[in-house]
Parts: structure tokens; sequence; C-alpha cells
């Protein structure tokens, strides 16, 4: 079974399922790394004071805490760490950020999961005497900063192989570097230590999981190598105690894990609040701060649910007045709401894109007269490239952009929302015509009923890691209904028969609506997993799909 799973996904040799560190892309390969090198080994040979500024999500979280791990361990005699504020600062190395960062005295900036599109900010930077060392892995504008370094697999001329990496496998790769170097000139020895850096792929891990990056072949080793160390038991105090306020044991995790649960509530201090909350999280070793650091960012994740769950009540109402008189929904969305929370805004895109398959942009109120939009696409449009021509065809109307191909956020003025949606939504009609494509599901398959056990539920989880560009396996079969039933208000729970003989329970989060279709006999497209429920541990269906029969 695995060998057809795999093959499905490109993988025809299933040896190959689990490669090691060995067989990582060389970091020799990336662009700039020389010159990011010579910046970190002077600083640290100097006694230099290196300021880490990240991003406020997962990816720059887990990013800015490998940097600050790995330059402490590596000998870095200062190394302090900022993250911007969503609501104050906005996005990248900003001049206000520099401002801010200025104040601690540094001898080096250097940027995590940002910097790339921070002209400004490297221009106060450099007027200012302090040098910035850019890591990023966004997509580049037509200009460049004039940084002392940048390392970015996405930058002009750069010849590593895999794409994908997330800003912390940036960081990762460069503390490798790093490490090779200080250990040619001796700096790395008899009178110090030479860490093992294979100790921060726990955080690696989370920070590619989280970004939501393709795992292509590179990303799926540096994941697998983190899960394989949180189930030893070999991972920092603050992705330990993420896991666990979460429910989830880490002896058992996997790459959904450390997406759907432990990410959130790291996510979710920089939506509401500002993510120094979740580094220090990381970077501490007090397993009991850890805990009490991950209660605090369980609280929060629980406030963001509460505020996503009125915004997204929001939002469906607005579409409603978008199909008055039968008329179809326009092929892409921009919604507003006067009282909508920055922070949570992506996370709301998100939803209503999953409902309605529209590209969507949600604009909340960044204050001063304007609007900060989170934008979340679907395949076959490249959101940043929609907003870019946007801003090409029509000069002024969006003040500042970046992202990538499945998400992007940008900065206008409250005046220009509705000529920015005519314009943004004539771009994607462009593109996807008048009713964008609907989703395909791809299937493995049906699965034998004999299979659908715990046995292969634990085979499957652990089979991975699954994620965007390797996708957990999909079946897909026909089912009798043997009870229906809403859980949460939104989440459909159902006891089925495969065959006479058989039952198994399936869920299906937010397929609520389609209750009255589960009766009698129906078609699901379908994930196996595992249930757990006062140590019970058992095999259920997660839903992506239920048509009913006739």
């Amino acid at each position: 079974m695995l060998t057809a799973i795999y093959a499905n996904r490109g993988l025809m040799d299933p040896t190959q399922a689990a490669p090691g560190l060995a067989d990582l892309a060389p970091v020799s390969q990336l662009r700039g790394l020389d010159a990011a090198v010579d910046l970190l080994a002077e600083r640290l040979r100097g006694g230099g004071h290196i300021v880490v500024v990240g991003d406020y999500d997962a990816d720059g979280a887990t990013g800015s805490a490998v940097a600050v791990r790995g330059l402490r361990a590596l000998g870095a005699a200062r190394v302090s760490f900022l993250v911007p504020s969503r609501f104050d600062n906005g996005y990248g190395l900003s001049p206000a950020v520099v401002e801010a960062a200025a104040e601690l005295a540094p001898d080096l900036i250097m940027t995590v999961d940002n910097g790339i599109s921070s002209l400004s900010g490297v221009e106060r930077a450099n007027a200012l005497g302090i040098p910035v060392l850019v890591t990023d892995h966004h997509l580049p504008g037509e200009r460049i900063p004039d940084a002392a370094a940048i390392v970015n697999p996405n930058q002009g001329g750069c010849a590593f192989p895999s794409k994908h990496l997330a800003g912390v496998g940036v960081v990762f790769y460069l503390l490798v570097a790093l490490r090779t170097r200080l250990r040619e000139t001796g700096w790395l020895g008899a009178d110090r230590r030479e860490p093992n850096l294979a100790e921060l792929l726990d955080l690696v891990a989370l920070g590619t999981v989280a970004d939501v990056v393709t795992l292509d072949r590179n990303n799926r080793i540096l994941v697998e190598q983190g899960l394989r160390r949180i189930r030893a038991g070999r991972c920092c105090a603050g992705v330990k105690a993420l896991l666990e306020v979460a429910g989830r044991d880490p002896s058992r995790v996997t790459a959904t894990d450390l997406g759907f649960f432990a990410a959130p509530r790291l996510n979710a201090a920089g939506r509401l609040e500002e993510m120094s909350l979740g580094v220090d999280c990381l970077i501490t070793e007090d397993p009991a701060r850890a805990a009490e650091m991950a209660r605090q960012l369980h609280e929060l994740n629980r406030r963001r649910r509460e505020i996503e769950d009125g915004m997204k009540d929001e939002a469906e109402l607005l579409l409603e007045t978008l199909s008055l008189d039968g008329e179809a929904l326009p092929p892409a969305l921009c919604l507003f709401g006067e009282d909508w929370h920055q922070g949570v805004s992506g996370i709301v895109a998100a939803r209503i894109r999953e409902r309605y398959h529209r590209p969507v942009i949600a604009f909340a109120d960044a204050g001063d007269g304007r609007l900060r939009g989170s934008a979340r696409s679907i395949d076959g449009l490249h959101m940043r490239d929609a907003i870019d021509l946007v801003d090409r065809t029509h000069p002024g109307l969006v003040e500042r952009f970046g992202g990538h191909a499945m998400a992007a956020g940008l900065t206008l003025r409250s005046a220009c929302l509705d000529p920015f949606r005519d314009a943004f939504v004539e771009a994607v009609r462009a593109q996807l015509g008048d009713v964008p494509p609907q989703p395909e599901i791809l299937s493995d398959g049906a699965l034998p009923p004999r299979l659908m056990s715990l046995e292969t539920a634990e085979l499957l989880r652990l089979a991975g890691p699954w994620g965007k560009g390797f996708p957990e396996p999909c079946f897909d079969g026909s089912f009798e209904v043997l009870s229906a039933r809403l859980v949460g208000e939104r989440h459909l729970k159902l006891r089925v028969s495969p065959e006479p003989g058989l039952q198994i329970d399936a869920i299906g989060f937010n397929l609520g609506e389609h209750l009255s279709r589960a009766c009698g006999k129906i078609r699901l497209a379908y994930r196996l997993d595992v249930n757990e429920y006062r140590g019970v541990r058992a095999p259920q269906l997660m839903l992506d799909h239920l048509e009913a029969l006739t």
C-alpha cells in the first residue's frame, strides 16, 4: 500500500521515503553565504552584539529562536532578538524597526524570514552605520536592499536546488556554514565545544510545517529529522510544552500535530499581541517557565478562535449581499469589517477561501486612514503576482505589498478599497475567468475495509511527513450511514459501515451543512487517522468530501 501511495507522489523508490541529513542539498550552493558567514564570524571573534529581527509568525519565531540559540552555542558573546509588532510596525525591517534595534546598540542586524523587500529599512540602518544581514525566503521584487549580505534561495542567481526553504530553514543552513568556518579557523576546538546543530531541528520542523511551504525532498528531510528528535524526547522545552498544552503526545507527534496544534498557539502571540512571548518560550531551557508561557499562548489562541468565529460570521453575512438577485459570486473576494482584528484577518480569509473556493483578501482597519489586508489564494492564481499586476496597472492604489503564490499581505488607504477591489477582481478574472475552476480531490483509490484499522492508521501517521506538495493519503469509497449528528455546531460526526459487520467513526470538520445528505448510501473522500479519547485509541475517518448516492 505504501509503495503505491509514495508512487502517486512521485517517489518511485520507497527506500528514499526517509532520507537522512546527509542527503540534504549542499549548503555551499546558497548565494551570499560567504559574505554572511564573514559578517557573523567577525562579530563572534570581536564580541559584537548581534540583534536578530524576526517576523511575527511561527516561521519567524522559530527562525529567531534558532538564530539566538545557534549563535549562542557557537560562542557569540551577545545575541538579542527583536520582533516587530504586527499592529505598530507592520511587516519586515521598516525604518521604525531599525530605530528600535539601534537603541540596543547592535554591531549587526540579522533579519529572519524578512528583509528582502525592506529597501528603506536597510537604507536607514546603513545611514546609522549598522550593517544588515538579510536571511529570507520570500520572493524578491525588482529591487533588492543594499544589505551587507543576503541569503535567500529565491534571489536571482542562487543555485540552491530547494526553493521552498522556510525562513527557519535558511537560518539553519547559515548556522551550519558558520560552524564549518569556525571549525576551520580554530574558533571551535579544545577550549570551545562544537555544538550539535541537529539539536535545533525540532524548531526547524515546527517552522517549516507552520509556514505551509512545499515539502520537497529537502524540507521533508528537515521535518522528518525534527519529528524524530521530538518523538525521542530530545526537543526543546518550548516545543514540548506547546504540544502538551494542546493535548498532543510528543512521543507520537506528526507534522499534522505541529501544523494544527503547536503552530496556532505559537502564532496566537503575533496575531493578538506580539511574538516575543513565543520566541521566549522557544528559547528558554527551563521546563517550568516554558510550560507557563505555553499556557499563556494557549489562552491567547482561545481568544483568537473567539475573534475568528465572530469575524467569519460577519464575512458570511457580507457574502450574502454579494449574491442578490441570483447573481453568482465574483471570481475574487475583497472583504472588510470595521471592527475586524488585523491579527486574525488572514485566518478568516483562509476559511472563506475554503468555503467558496475564491481568492480572498480580508481587510482590517490599520489606523491612520489605512487598511491592512491578508490575502489567500487558490491553485492557479499567484497571489503576489496578481497584486503586483494591480499595482503596475493602477499606480497609487497599493502602498506596499509582499508575499508568496498562496498568501500575501498589503496596505492601502481606506479610500482606495473600492477601486482596488474592482481592479483585483478584474486581474483575477483575466486569469481564471468568471468562475474559478472547482478544486479537485486527488484520491489514492479505495482502501479495503480490512485495512481500516488502528494498525493501518498508525502506519500512515508515521509514513510521512505529509504536507503541501506531499499530501497525506486520501482514499474514497461508498459507505452506509448508521448515524449522523452535529458536534460543535459546525462539524459532522458520522458512524458508517463500509461493509456488513464493520463500523467506523468519521468526522468532517466544518462540514455540518451536509448533515441532511448524510443518510443512506454515501460516497466519501477521507483520510484514515487515529482518534484518542480518554486513553482509548481507535481508527477514524477524517472527511474531505461527502456526496449522496442515489
